[in-house]
């Protein structure tokens, strides 16, 4: 008997056109938390970096582009995908963490929010089409479509445009090693209500949040450099701890996800994971199958972080569209096939999702 769902039935992304490479980073000092130089050669620093997440470059948005920009951008590419009329849409759901940073100033931007600024851009008119913000870290694109699968079984919407967007690059501490992670980009889908789905769309979600000590190993904090102004923050990250607890929590949480579809790991086709870094990925994917006592295949999980680094909540609506869209090489998913979502970020929170195209 067919049955109603969610379906994701157009994606959409931008990807800024500003390349930084490694070698760019040869021309900075980095300190460490005690805000002593690091007397290591730059060009041993960025290799090292390299080894350990995979990045080679990343993108940054042109100065005159912000996050909202971006976001209109992405959101635009999905509607017309999806062959929508933008006024149907009832709700607008944007994920980021920092809004807007104007090239030049110090302070983050989210009044009004993003979603409000998106509408206007997209020229909706409908009174009844809200938006909104989200706060969740990097997997905040993940769960703006976890929130609106809600509304959406809940009858209050039938249509949303779910985005990710994110300036990374404007709020990076430039003497810390870790600002050679982040990226800039947005991601957009827009996500219907199908009553005869079948057996397509979201099968199953699952989210985590783990609040206490595990709250602030990504936060705001001053810059590593002695005597710089206190006031003035940056996003901070403790590496090993973010590392270990995704080890921990992840796999778990991506495998309750699948259970509660009824879904064996053998039957999924691809993972798309956010793209923290290279090492820490291929650990939780194989820290899964161990979950399942099963072998690793060699394509099951796509990377996008080598080039485009991490744009926080743009990073899986990015990949997903890539891959739909045949522009990663020796990746493909088509009509039938389950996908696995799943996130990891500041809060710290995780989540999961289950899809079937």
């Amino acid at each position: 008997m067919s049955t109603g769902a969610s379906m994701i039935t157009g994606i959409g992304s931008y990807i800024p056109a500003v390349v930084k490479t490694n070698a760019d980073f040869q021309k900075h000092e980095f300190y460490g938390e005690d805000g002593v130089k690091i007397n290591v050669a730059p060009e041993i620093i960025t290799k090292k970096f390299e080894q350990i997440t995979g990045i080679v470059e990343r993108r940054y948005a042109d100065e005159n582009v912000n996050a909202s920009d971006m976001a209109i951008i992405a959101s635009r590419i999905a509607i017309e995908r999806a062959g929508c009329d933008p006024e149907t849409i009832d709700q607008i759901i944007v994920a980021h963490n920092f809004g807007n940073v104007p090239v030049g100033t110090i302070q983050t931007d989210v009044l009004p929010a993003l979603a409000s600024r998106v509408k206007r851009g997209l020229g909706i008119q409908n009174a009844d089409c809200v938006p909104y913000d989200i706060l969740f870290g990097c997997p905040g694109w993940l769960q703006g479509v976890i929130q609106a699968d809600a509304f959406m079984k809940a009858g209050v919407a039938k249509k949303c445009l779910v985005v990710g967007t994110e300036a990374l690059s404007r709020v990076v501490d430039h003497y810390d090693r870790d600002s050679m992670i982040f990226s800039d980009g947005a991601g957009a889908c827009v996500l219907e209500w199908n009553e005869d789905a079948g057996n397509a769309g979201i099968l199953s979600t699952a989210v985590q949040a783990h609040c206490n000590e595990e709250v602030d190993y990504i936060n705001f904090g001053k810059s590593n450099l002695a005597g710089s102004d206190e006031k003035v923050r940056y996003i901070k990250m403790k590496g090993r701890k973010v590392y270990e607890y995704a080890m921990t929590h992840v796999p778990v949480a991506m495998k309750s996800c699948l259970e509660k579809a009824g879904i064996h790991i053998d039957d999924v086709k691809k993972v798309f994971l956010h793209q923290a870094n290279e090492k820490m990925d291929e650990t939780i994917i194989k820290e899964l199958y161990k979950l399942y006592e099963k072998p690793l295949p060699a394509d099951i999980m796509p990377m996008s972080i080598h080039k485009l680094g991490n744009s926080s909540v743009a990073t899986i609506p990015t990949l997903y569209d890539l891959v739909l869209h045949e522009n990663m090489d020796g990746h493909k998913i088509e009509k039938g096939d389950v996908v696995l979502f799943a996130s990891v970020g500041a809060g710290m929170n995780i989540n999961a999702v289950s899809y079937r195209l």
